[in-house]
């Protein structure tokens, strides 16, 4: 139990954290609780439904997902923290989407890999609150282990999961980044907020392969992101057509959602469109190198995916695209290509032009 005068003290001390984390670059803060028992059964639930696909580390680490205090032992609160992305200067996502001679890339991965960058903020709001208090136990996350990170914003009032299963702030959307710092420093509480998806149900309808099978499930073996991004192996070719020019991962559920109309600019340089990736040219991007893959890409989160996936993604989206002779050109070069999984969809596209072209529907 703490006492009235400690309280009081922690209260004064969140009030500095929120001062301190904005100069760092985070919109807001909340403070939640370990407990997580809730988002337990509905993971639990949505693994035993196989909606995970091949992420097999959404299960791998047992307990320590929903149990805080075995990955930091002494854990009793854990500091959420957003920070938006949306890069103001991007060419307008959804006249990408319409051009088929372009590649969409999900907004949050225009600039550079947001892990590297708000983790280091997160560790230096670490160490001021330490420097206030003195001696405490801490550990910083951003999408980096085993942590229910959108249940624990949810839990702390950043804001709500909506139907897409992304979290939603009635000021900002839904285009931020979270991140945590487990810590045993027994901070109030913030409160979480209510749901205000209504009967809305733009995402769902939205979704190109129809992924959000209802309200607040999504089986992840169907979604765009987890095919362009998560999966290792040939895309099933039921998706590849619905895919349109999206070669990593997807905003739909997010564009069209009302509340984005609040979504706020991201004020960090660093989220700002790299190697004119926010309209690119499908052709120019399947003739790099893998050297000029790695070079361009130093520092993004799509370089994670490495070029064979890359290419794989960039095939598909080619394949959907109006037939034309550079299209067909640059597909036809990469025929020999040593990859198997290349080649493979490679050969995709071309057959899908081929049939076109035939009248064949």
């Amino acid at each position: 139990m703490v006492d009235p005068n400690t309280m009081q003290s922690l209260r004064s001390l969140f009030a500095d954290m929120q001062i301190w984390a904005r100069s760092l670059g985070f919109q807001q803060l909340g403070v939640s609780d370990i407990d997580l028992s809730e988002a337990d059964a509905h993971l639990t639930q949505w693994l035993k439904r196989g909606f995970h696909g091949e992420m097999d580390f959404m299960q791998r680490h047992g307990s320590l997902r929903t149990h805080p205090e075995q990955l930091l032992p002494g854990t009793v609160r854990i500091i959420t923290a957003r920070m938006d992305y949306w890069p103001e200067t991007a060419a307008d996502a959804w006249q990408v989407i319409g051009e088929d001679q372009l590649g969409f890339i999900s907004r949050y991965a225009l600039g550079r890999d947001y892990h590297k960058l708000i983790r280091k903020r997160l560790l230096r709001l670490a160490q001021r609150i330490e420097e206030a208090v003195g001696s405490m136990g801490y550990r910083v996350f951003t999408d980096s282990a085993p942590v229910m990170e959108k249940a624990l914003a949810q839990k702390s009032g950043l804001g709500w999961i909506g139907k897409h299963t992304n979290v939603l702030n009635r000021q900002n959307g839904s285009y931020f980044f979270l991140g945590e710092i487990y810590t045993d420093l027994p901070l109030p509480l913030t409160d979480p907020v209510s749901s205000h998806c209504g009967s809305c149900t733009a995402c769902l309808d939205i979704c190109p392969t129809q992924a959000i099978i209802a309200p607040y499930q999504l089986d992840a073996r169907r979604c765009i992101s987890y095919l362009t991004i998560e999966l290792r192996g040939s895309i099933p070719e039921e998706y590849r057509p619905m895919m349109g020019n999206r070669i990593y991962g997807c905003d739909d559920c997010q564009l069209v959602c009302p509340w984005n109309k609040y979504a706020q600019m991201t004020t960090e340089s660093a989220y700002l469109p790299r190697q004119g990736l926010d309209a690119p040219r499908l052709v120019e991007l399947f003739e790099w190198t893998e050297q000029q893959f790695l070079q361009r890409l130093e520092g993004s989160p799509i370089r994670r995916i490495g070029y064979e996936c890359w290419l794989r993604n960039i095939a598909v989206a080619l394949g959907n695209a109006a037939s034309c002779e550079q299209v067909i050109k640059a597909l036809t070069r990469r025929l020999e290509h040593p990859s198997v999984l290349v080649r493979e969809h490679v050969l995709w596209a071309l057959t899908r032009h081929k049939v076109r072209h035939n009248g064949v529907t």
